[in-house]
């Protein structure tokens, strides 16, 4: 059985937190297809900790939203702990760091990935984290495997590693690219398995290329983690954490779901998209999980095309009716086994402050 800490999770798939899309309609939607365990987007720490509606709306956890990680990203090491005690407050039942993120500009405030060149900052963050929620619910880092390929880098990596846990950190992610590489080049699965030999029986959880329900069990088997974060894998494909779960039961992988299948999980995504934002900014936000949803299509570059010509509420609709009319005799869905149409969340640095001071574009990279 997989946990984390107190959190009995059992199922060992996480759904990773993803800036600009794990947000609660795709949290939920994943768990209609078997996730047990979802992050929610990361997270500033002084966006937690300014009063208002958005702070309110950042941080608010559904009743059917559980268990749920929130992640947090900062700076200070005394700013970290007062959002990470804000987020337990309002229900979050695991809290995760954020020490990965390579984006330039989060680099640039000295967040994200930049605090794996700072052992002394980002224990010191830690200590502080793990001393405001201890006991409270489970503490996780993310990482990547360094800043670069440099020797003091590893070292670096292996200090902070051994650190958080001599701490009473519950679990860690690695994602075996560095931040050097950010969103090039394949990750490096050995690299995980040294870190879980080097931890023994501590949780480790592994990140990187993760595509299909076979890359899952393979990270499993090959590296000997704990468990396995899907991030990019799951836009638009919930269905890979059935699929996974089939695979971890002995059985024969499913066929994929029907274009009818996907049309009922799409409407209930756009229905809780409608709940969440309101009619009128539901279709901006969909249009982005629509052009991943295409990819699973027959006809997948017109779907794609009809998502992304979208403008108004009534134009959504018009493309499920079309394109997903259940009483049309529809070739069978298709089985994503690769990236796709990538869209990697927090890729590049445009527009104004937001969650993960980024906003998503294409790129090679899970």
């Amino acid at each position: 059985m997989f946990r984390i800490g107190s959190l009995d999770i059992g199922f060992p798939v996480v759904q990773a937190a993803l800036s600009g899309y794990s947000d609660l309609p795709m949290r939920r939607v994943a768990r209609l297809q078997g996730a047990v365990y979802a992050l929610n987007e990361v997270v500033l720490d002084q966006l937690v900790l300014t009063k208002g509606k958005k702070q309110r709306a950042l941080i608010r956890v559904a009743a059917d939203d559980h268990p749920v990680g929130g992640q947090l990203m900062g700076a200070e090491p005394a700013s970290f702990a007062l959002a990470a005690d804000a987020l337990v407050a309002a229900g979050y039942d695991c809290l995760d760091l954020n020490f990965g993120c390579p984006v330039r500009k989060v680099l640039g405030r000295c967040r994200g990935g930049f605090l794996l060149s700072q052992p002394a900052t980002a224990l010191a963050i830690v200590r502080e984290v793990h001393a405001a929620v201890a006991g409270r619910c489970p503490l996780t880092v993310k990482m990547r495997r360094g800043m670069d390929d440099s020797p003091e880098s590893e070292h670096y990596f292996f200090k902070i590693l051994e650190g958080v846990f001599e701490i009473g950190v519950d679990a860690v992610t690695v994602h075996p690219r560095t931040v050097g590489q950010r969103y090039v080049g394949r990750s490096d699965w050995r690299f995980l398995a040294r870190v879980k030999r080097h931890v023994g029986d501590r949780i480790v959880l592994g990140s990187g290329d993760l595509f299909s329900a076979e890359d899952c069990l393979r990270m499993i088997e090959q590296t000997r983690v704990d468990g396995v974060t899907v991030a990019r894998g799951c836009i638009g494909n919930p269905w890979i954490f059935a699929e996974i779960r089939a695979l971890l039961a002995g059985k024969p992988l499913p066929v994929p779901p029907t274009v009818a299948e996907q049309g009922i999980t799409i409407r209930r995504h756009y229905d809780w998209a409608v709940e969440t934002y309101g009619p009128l900014v539901a279709g901006k936000v969909m249009r982005k999980f629509g052009i991943k949803y295409s990819e699973l299509h027959p006809m997948d570059r017109q779907v794609r095309d009809a998502f992304i010509a979208v403008a108004k509420p009534g134009d959504w609709q018009a493309v499920l009716d079309q394109w997903y009319d259940p009483a049309k005799a529809w070739p069978p869905g298709v089985r994503r086994t690769g990236p796709g149409h990538l869209i990697a969340a927090g890729a590049e640095d445009r527009g104004g402050p937001g969650a993960a001071d980024a906003t998503p574009e294409v790129r090679r990279e899970d």
